[in-house]
């Protein structure tokens, strides 16, 4: 039964597009290679289980988060697949991990220590361990505390390293000079351990794509997934195409004529040159579409036209080539006709990458899943405290 939301403004997610991406990486990796599908940040803001699961049908194995909230919330949605908590956890939750068999990153020799002594728990916990070989965020750098990590682990009956990794801070760019490097200090630190995980990873979407023989028995697929190129800058050089499986949509909900001389929303930043038709959108910088986007383009019947005036909150304003119906559709990322609005070309508009604009379409946005062109669910996110539930 297909749900139901009462505004103008949706979100499109092609689960079609996610099944191709990861499909396509599988046949591209070696068959030893398995892929751990990462739906962090509500899967970039695509929609954590619907993705998840699309990934795991489409020939991933394991998934990744950034947080514990995420994993759980994976959880308690019915997903059973192996999942790696990428980012910090506080040692008194190590037990909850174990009880929920999540796979946590560790990085320090006194957070484990901690955890140890907090665990109480009857359950095994699996942890991978972090090198940092040249990002300077999370990770190991000195052998002794890698050692010493081993062995605490080793020492405690219920604790197992699954698992070795680092991240690399460059794969995204043509020069390979840094990537060089931190993959040789990758293989350095790899020789301070004392046996081998049974998994090993290095690679994030643009290794896995640029360097396949690189990325050991695991790769960690993030951006490339959601179609969306690493980076410009290597997008020529992908060995397959992505399908980009965002897009973002509204609705004129009034249309009116403005004189020469006439102005548009806040400060009057706007004039009208000649008689003009504008169209109000119900979308606004608190849905995540910024106020920098102010004469960026969106499509119209097939034509981009221009955003006019400041965006408001919760509405905008867009000049009309001629009168149109109220409720006819407009299209801010996607393809109207022969046209199309892309997620880089957003990106570029306001001077950032393409990872941020799906992450702050916000909650009030609804999400509809589409699956063989068919509407499978539409899902409101409602902000819980601090949580997405």
């Amino acid at each position: 039964m297909v749900g139901s939301f009462h505004r103008d403004t949706w979100a499109e997610i092609d689960l079609d597009a996610i099944f191709y991406n990861v499909a396509s990486l599988r046949e591209f990796l070696d068959d030893r290679t398995e892929i751990m599908a990462v739906v962090k940040a509500n899967a970039y803001g695509h929609g954590d289980v619907q993705v998840a699961q699309t990934a795991l049908e489409a020939g991933a194995s394991h998934l990744a988060v950034a947080f514990l909230d995420e994993a759980l919330a994976l959880r308690k949605k019915g997903v059973t697949a192996p999942i790696l908590v990428l980012g910090a956890v506080r040692p008194e939750d190590v037990e909850l991990a174990a009880r929920e068999r999540i796979a946590l990153t560790v990085f320090q020799v006194e957070w484990l220590e901690r955890a140890k002594q907090l665990f109480k728990e009857e359950l095994p916990v699996s942890f991978h361990l972090k090198m940092d070989t040249g990002m300077g965020r999370l990770g190991v750098k000195e052998q002794e505390e890698a050692k010493r990590i081993v062995a605490i682990i080793d020492e405690h009956p219920l604790f197992s390293l699954e698992g070795v990794y680092t991240h690399f801070a460059t794969a995204d760019e043509v020069n390979t000079e840094y990537f060089s490097f931190q993959y040789q200090n990758f293989l350095r630190m790899l020789d301070w351990l004392p046996y081998k995980p049974k998994w090993i990873h290095c690679g994030n979407s643009a290794t896995s794509l640029r360097f396949p023989d690189k990325v050991f028995n695991i790769v960690r697929f993030g951006i490339a997934m959601y179609g969306l190129s690493p980076s410009l800058e290597i997008k020529p050089h992908l060995p397959f195409a992505l399908k980009e499986a965002f897009s973002l949509h509204s609705r004129v909900v009034h249309v009116k004529r403005l004189l020469p001389g006439e102005k548009v929303s806040y400060g009057a930043t706007y004039t009208a040159k000649d008689e003009e038709w504008v169209g109000t959108v119900p979308i606004g910088y608190a849905d995540g579409w910024i106020r920098k986007l102010q004469n960026f383009q969106v499509l119209v019947d097939g034509v981009k036209v221009p955003i006019i005036g400041r965006i408001c909150m919760d509405q905008m304003m867009i000049r009309l080539p001629k009168k149109v119906p109220v409720g006819t559709q407009v299209t801010l990322i996607g393809r109207q006709g022969g046209e199309q609005v892309t997620i880089d070309d957003v990106a570029q508009y306001i001077g950032t990458i393409n990872y941020e604009i799906p992450c702050t379409i916000s909650y009030r946005v609804p999400r509809i899943f589409l699956k063989k062109k068919s509407i499978m669910e539409v899902r409101n996110f409602v902000l819980d405290g601090n949580r997405y539930v």
